[in-house]
């Protein structure tokens, strides 16, 4: 397919965050673009108000004629119904319709393509790459899973040689790119449901790993089974951070590589795995070339990510803090973060668990990771794309929490629940609807 010939995109699930941001990619490139989505919300907002249409029902007579021609392709995302009225319209037409994977394999395939791969670390990681090549005057777009504070968007850039995207291990997608330089974070199990243990989503890493030209284009975290330039704390690290410290809320550390040593580096995103992916992210642009004073600047100005570790209230008396985490992995990493700033105060996490099957497959170690906090609420498990697992619930859940503060609160009662403790910091994490509470949450503390 060639896409210089699509004069029209029309996306069945536009509001979701992989989405929206090809919705304005092509918008950028000047091609009509409208969509469907089941939900409204601020994301589908945004998109309007950039000139985008989208309908909230699912009716055949909603899709404009312009749509018809056969110059028409259609995205579309796994969690789209068999019997959505609008994709079996396009379907028994023969349009071109593809999964957002396919797409971003067609557009990397004609790009010169940065993929960031891991289970954890992608978003953060695509977000301070996109940053620093945009910063440094690429010509980039980056593809990135989350609204970057710095642009007020998904999307960075409207460039049209280089692009930055995420290379997602859900269904394989990531094996539809054309990545020149990639790397991979992280390689924890995930997404059992489709890969069924650890051994096959191992596998299907390597398999993405050889898509990279030569190794030398590949950077991976120190710690994986995997052949490139390796990222990490430890001396066998081919980059690593150094003399760390933590001033006026950021890091302020040094880069060792195989060239020369990068000091007084600054960076503010709280946390030893955030530092990681700043220095995984620095690595990936000196391979592309980009000067080391333009990664500096890019890297002290990169001011986070939406939903990563997100700072709500900063005060004396009470920090409050969102966080899109939904793997026990990533709770271990926010936990580490907040004891790292504020290691003598009282912390209160409010969880709420993404999809049945990953709170059975890692049951143990999400009440592990939740066990460390000094009050725990837990919400219900958001279903997402699932339906309900017999027997696999929240209260099953928090039963196998091993600390003493704890409690299942529904969704309706949050608000007052949280106004009753005395915790000094407040943590929301989870990849549910727990993030459109965000701004009540936040006025309701203030």
């Amino acid at each position: 397919m060639n896409l210089s010939q699509i004069h029209n995109v029309y996306f069945i699930g536009i509001g979701g965050i992989g989405m929206s941001a090809l919705a304005r990619y092509f918008k950028n490139l000047g091609k009509n673009v409208s969509g469907y989505d089941k939900t409204q919300t601020a994301l589908t907002g945004e998109l309007i108000a950039d000139g985008i249409t989208i309908w909230f029902e699912d009716k055949i007579s909603l899709i404009p004629e312009t749509y018809y021609p056969a110059n028409t392709l259609v995205v579309t995302t796994p969690a789209v119904p068999i019997d959505h009225s609008q994709w079996n319209f396009f379907i028994e037409r023969n349009y071109k319709v593809k999964k957002r994977a396919e797409v971003l394999g067609l557009i990397t395939k004609d790009t010169y393509c940065f993929a960031v791969a891991g289970t954890h670390g992608k978003t953060t990681t695509s977000a301070i790459l996109g940053h620093i090549l945009k910063s440094s005057g690429a010509d980039v777009t980056a593809f990135v899973g989350g609204v970057v504070e710095n642009y007020h968007s998904n999307l960075i850039g409207d460039g049209t040689t280089v692009t930055v995207v995420e290379a997602d291990e859900f269904d394989r997608s990531f094996l539809h790119l054309h990545p020149d330089i990639a790397c991979v974070t992280s390689m924890d199990a995930d997404h059992l449901d489709i890969y069924g243990d650890a051994s096959a989503i191992e596998s299907s890493f390597v398999d993405f790993a050889r898509k990279v030209p030569t190794t030398s284009n590949l950077f991976i975290a120190a710690e994986l089974p995997l052949d490139g330039n390796k990222i990490g704390f430890g001396n066998d690290a081919d980059y690593r951070p150094t003399n760390v410290r933590i001033k006026d809320g950021k890091y302020i550390f040094d880069v060792v590589t195989p060239e020369e040593t990068i000091t007084d580096l600054q960076f503010g995103l709280p946390g030893k795995h955030n530092l990681s992916n700043a220095v995984m992210a620095l690595a990936m642009a000196k391979k592309y070339g980009t000067p080391t004073n333009e990664i500096a600047k890019a890297l002290l100005s990169f001011a986070g990510i939406k939903r990563r570790f997100s700072y709500q209230i900063q005060r004396e008396d009470l920090i409050y803090i969102d966080d899109y985490a939904h793997h026990p992995t990533e709770i271990n990493a926010v936990h580490s973060a907040v004891r790292e700033l504020y290691p003598d105060k009282k912390v209160l996490a409010i969880f709420q668990p993404h999809l049945f099957s990953r709170t059975r497959d890692f049951a143990d170690g999400f009440a592990e990771s939740l066990s460390a906090f000094d009050e725990l609420i837990l919400m219900d498990i958001y279903p997402a794309r699932e339906i309900p697992l017999q027997g696999i619930t929240s209260a099953w859940l928090l039963e196998k929490v091993t600390s003493e503060n704890k409690k299942l609160v529904a969704k309706e009662n949050l608000i007052d629940e949280i106004k009753k403790s005395s915790a000094e910091v407040i943590v929301t994490i989870g990849a549910g609807d727990v993030g459109e509470m965000v701004v009540d949450i936040k006025k309701a503390l203030e």
